[in-house]
């Protein structure tokens, strides 16, 4: 495998038997991923898509050795989804939620650091390792095997420029979305590192947005520490003063930010 997801993933769905954590679990199954559990409270002992549902995370890790998590549920539910994931043991969750409140974030945040599971997003289109796993909402019919790595802050972008690497038939090691919000439980650098020690990556693409530090950050980090080559795109070049902004994490102070 390459980065996070691979052959030994082991995935557990919160949400499963919602609409969108249904049918995206499915793809994901079509698309070869081990898909062992769903949580749905007050479901469990049903069955879906050849899936037993189970009431709570602890239940689905001890029942089916999950390892990985994925969260389809409304934005109010989110943060104690996350934390249920990790408190349950899981090693790595990725949060596909949109408009999971900052509070709630920042609550999740203080709680992960007691634990050792890893975040990814929220509001994010998940991880793909082509040809071994793909945990989320990305179509897997872009995607190609092969040693470029890929790590964005938006959805979109990762579609078009995955999609132009394939048709240049340079395929993907790993592609993660780290997700759009101001507070994200994996960062540009995280990522960066991984890649960086990955054998089964060669070169590294990194999308950007305008707004906050990370790429700053990333491109001082990149410099500093990156033995291999890595390709930057940033998208947009100028938000007007008092402009609202197509993401959450597009926020500039202090003279700082993209």
């Amino acid at each position: 495998m390459s980065i996070l997801v691979g052959k030994d993933t082991r995935l557990v769905v919160q949400g499963i038997t919602g609409r969108e954590g249904n049918f995206h679990t499915r793809q994901m199954i079509d698309y070869g991923t081990k898909v062992v559990a769903g949580v749905t409270p007050g479901k469990g002992g049903e069955w879906t898509l050849g899936v037993p549902v189970f009431d709570t995370v602890k239940e689905a890790v001890n029942a089916r050795g999950a390892n990985t998590s994925i969260i389809y549920v409304p934005a109010r539910f989110a943060a104690d989804a996350i934390m249920e994931a990790a408190d349950a043991g899981v090693e790595l969750i990725i949060c596909i939620t949109e408009g999971v409140p900052t509070l709630d974030m920042s609550r999740v945040m203080q709680f992960l650091k007691g634990t050792d599971a890893r975040l990814i997003g929220p509001n994010c289109p998940g991880i793909i390792t082509p040809g071994q796993a793909k945990i989320g909402i990305m179509p897997a019919h872009i995607h190609k095997e092969g040693n470029v790595g890929l790590v964005s802050r938006s959805g979109t972008l990762t579609y078009e420029v995955v999609q132009a690497l394939t048709d240049l038939d340079l395929g993907q090691s790993t592609a993660v979305g780290i997700g759009g919000d101001p507070i994200i439980g994996t960062n540009f650098i995280d990522v960066l590192r991984l890649f960086n020690a990955d054998p089964f990556t060669e070169h590294v693409v990194l999308i950007g947005e305008i707004g906050g530090t990370d790429e700053q950050q990333a491109a001082e980090y990149i410099a500093k520490h990156m033995s291999k080559p890595v390709t930057a795109f940033v998208a947009g070049r100028t938000a007007p003063p008092g402009k609202r902004m197509g993401h959450a994490g597009a926020i500039i102070q202090g003279g700082e930010g993209t």
